[in-house]
C-alpha cells in the first residue's frame, strides 16, 4: 500500500499511569528503546517521500507514548471486566489488556522475534526493505505475539495514523505536517476573507491550537 493510498483509505481521523521516565527523556510511558522501535515502525506504515517526512519522523512515537500515559493506555473509560470472549470486528478488541500493556508486551515481543530471525538486530536496526517484510508478516498474522500479530499491527497502525494527522499539541505531526499533505487548514477561527470566492483552492497555511 502506498502513502497516498493508505491515506485516502482514511474515512475519518479520531484524535483519540504508567512507567514514568524521567524527564530529560521526555518520555512519559515508552522506553528509549521502545521509542525507537515505536518510530521505525510509524515510518514505514506512513514514510517519507517527495511531499514530507514519514510519520516517525513528525512525532508519531511521542503522540502515543503521551496517549498510552493517559486515560487510553490504561482503559480508563473503558469498560474492562470479564469475561473476555471473542467477539465479532465491530466489537474491537475483546481483552483483559489495556493498550499500553499491549504496546509493551508487543514491542519486546516484535524486537525479540526481530533479534532471533536477523542475527541479533531489533527492528530500529533493520533496513527498511527487511521492517517492510517484517511488518507484512505481522499484518498477515505469520508473527505470532502474545496479544496477536495482526492485532497488534492494526493498533499501531491506527495509532499513528492517529498521531500523523491529530494536532501537533498532542505530541505528532510536528510542523503539521500531515495537515500540509493533504490540505488540511487546522484550527483557524473563521473564513471571512475568502468565503465568497468559490471555485479557489485555499492556500493559507495550517493554524495549530497552540
Amino acid at each position: 500500500m502506498t502513502r497516498r493510498d493508505l491515506l485516502a483509505s482514511v474515512a475519518a481521523i479520531a484524535l483519540t499511569g504508567c512507567a514514568v521516565q524521567t524527564p530529560e527523556s521526555g518520555l512519559r510511558f515508552l522506553t528509549p528503546e521502545e521509542t525507537a522501535s515505536l518510530t521505525a515502525i510509524a515510518d514505514r506504515l506512513i514514510p517519507a517521500d517527495a511531499l514530507g517526512p514519514g510519520a516517525g519522523t513528525a512525532g508519531a512515537a511521542r503522540f502515543i507514548d503521551r496517549q498510552l500515559a493517559g486515560a487510553y493506555g490504561t482503559s480508563r473509560d473503558l469498560y474492562m471486566r470479564p469475561p473476555f470472549l471473542p467477539g465479532v470486528p465491530s466489537q474491537g478488541v475483546q481483552s483483559p489488556l489495556t493498550p499500553a500493556a499491549r504496546y509493551r508486551a508487543g514491542l519486546a515481543g516484535l524486537d525479540a522475534h526481530c533479534r532471533a530471525a536477523f542475527a541479533g538486530s531489533g527492528f530500529a536496526d533493520l533496513d527498511g526493505a527487511r521492517q517492510d517484510r517484517v511488518l507484512a508478516d505481522l499484518e498477515a498474522g505469520r508473527i505470532m505475539l502474545a496479544d496477536g500479530g495482526r492485532a497488534f499491527f492494526e493498533l499501531v497502525l491506527r495509532d499513528t495514523i492517529d498521531g500523523f494527522f491529530a494536532d501537533p499539541h498532542y505530541g505528532g505531526n510536528q510542523g503539521m505536517v500531515g495537515w500540509r499533505l493533504i490540505g488540511f487548514p487546522g484550527a483557524r477561527y473563521d473564513y471571512r476573507e475568502v468565503v465568497a470566492r468559490h471555485g479557489e483552492p485555499y492556500r493559507e497555511p495550517p493554524v495549530a491550537l497552540a
